[in-house]
């Protein structure tokens, strides 16, 4: 089952000799269930084509699906509450909220939705991650490891249709990078989560399902149709 889709995604900035072309015609079709890198080097367009999935910026022109809704055809405010329900986001900078400990940064956005907590499902997420011994910490008290694990939970709290992973690992140790990149691995398997990550990094991105490579706003190599 599809879940995601673009079609001839475009993004341009500038005009005439200043014209940039950060994305250009881009076409994907992304499974239920499937774990998806998207790799590239600096400036290929991948920061950009996350933002245009995620609904965090408007492309110059072209279609983004995600579990059957049209993004872009939503007005900014219907986009926000559509992002806030079925899109999750793993950014590399963490973007806990210093103030609340562990679990309030798990729960915040279900609770900014005013939906009520399934318990279970949340208590099931934290064990995987391995996070109940720091669930009244504050951010700050923990490792990068740990803040990013507490983002993993947070974008997998509120089940969201797809999980997009901005450089989720850009920050971390190579051996804390392939234990977080397991627990994501091991998370999309067990909630049966589709997760859409980008990095540069070819080693972190062979764990995934399938690859998909751009460069200057064009895929390039890799399926353009990912499934498990």
């Amino acid at each position: 089952m599809e879940i995601l889709k673009t079609m001839n995604l475009l993004k341009y900035y500038g005009k005439d000799e200043n014209e940039v072309r950060a994305l250009d015609g881009v076409n994907l079709s992304i499974m239920k269930g499937s774990f998806t890198a998207i790799v590239g080097t600096s400036g290929s367009g991948k920061s950009t084509l996350l933002h245009m999935l995620g609904g965090l910026d408007r492309p110059t022109s072209g279609s983004v699906i995600v579990d059957g809704k049209e993004i872009f055809r939503l007005k900014d405010e219907e986009l926000t509450i559509f992002r806030r329900r079925k899109i999750g986001f793993i950014f590399q900078n963490y973007n806990l909220v210093p103030v609340l400990n562990v679990y309030e940064n798990i729960v915040l956005p279900i609770e900014l939705d005013g939906n009520k907590v399934d318990e279970s499902y949340v208590n099931d997420i934290i064990k995987t991650l391995g996070l109940e011994k720091k669930l009244n910490s504050l951010p700050n008290n923990l490792s990068g490891g740990q803040q990013q694990r507490v983002a993993i939970a947070r974008a997998l709290a509120s089940k969201p249709a797809i999980i997009l992973a901005d450089e989720p690992t850009g920050n971390l140790d190579s051996k804390t990078s392939m234990d977080v990149m397991g627990l994501l691995k091991v998370t999309s398997a067990k909630f049966k989560q589709t997760i859409v990550m980008i990095t540069h990094n070819e080693e972190i991105s062979q764990l995934a399902d399938c690859i998909i490579r751009i460069e200057d706003g064009k895929i390039v190599g890799g399926e353009q149709a990912c499934t498990r």
